[in-house]
């Protein structure tokens, strides 16, 4: 068994969709970021990187790459998956948590686990995500970012 955490921010921008869980989230502000930016994906990329041993993805995936530019973070995160299985392991669980004054996440949350445990290969049930706010304290309060924590299990297979 092998424990990572990840954690992700990226700034709210006009003009950008808001993608979390790879999920398009309706919305005035997106993240800002060379992929799309969605740091609900890349917390659990860098928690199984961590977990793993292999550093974070800007070291996989770094954002002066042009190939990486506007990438979706589900491709980014089927290349870790399948470091993860390479290295001969499997999710045990992930427990996420998102912050963000707004939008309301609560209707997307099941849309999120379903696209990463498909991507993941494991069952949604392996997979949480809580979404909170800071009572407008912080830049995540003020609306100005939003940031994301994962911690995830890996098991042998």
């Amino acid at each position: 068994m092998r424990v990572g955490i990840g954690y992700d921010v990226h700034q709210l921008v006009e003009e950008r969709p808001l993608i979390l869980g790879g999920v398009e989230i309706p919305h005035y502000f997106g993240l800002l970021g060379h992929s799309d930016a969605d740091v609900l994906t890349h917390a659990v990329m860098d928690a199984i990187l961590g977990a793993l041993g292999e550093g974070d993805i800007g070291k996989h995936f770094p954002d002066t790459a042009q190939k990486f530019k506007d990438i979706s973070s589900l491709i980014l995160l089927e290349q870790v998956n399948t470091l993860m299985q390479d290295k001969g392991y499997k999710i045990g669980n992930i427990d996420c948590t998102i912050v963000a004054q707004k939008p309301k996440l609560a209707p997307f949350i099941d849309q999120m686990r379903i696209k990463l445990s498909e991507i993941l290969g494991c069952e949604t049930q392996q997979i949480n995500i809580k979404a909170t706010t800071t009572e407008r304290l912080g830049f995540e309060g003020l609306e100005q970012g939003i940031s994301s924590q994962a911690i995830v299990l890996l098991i042998n297979k």
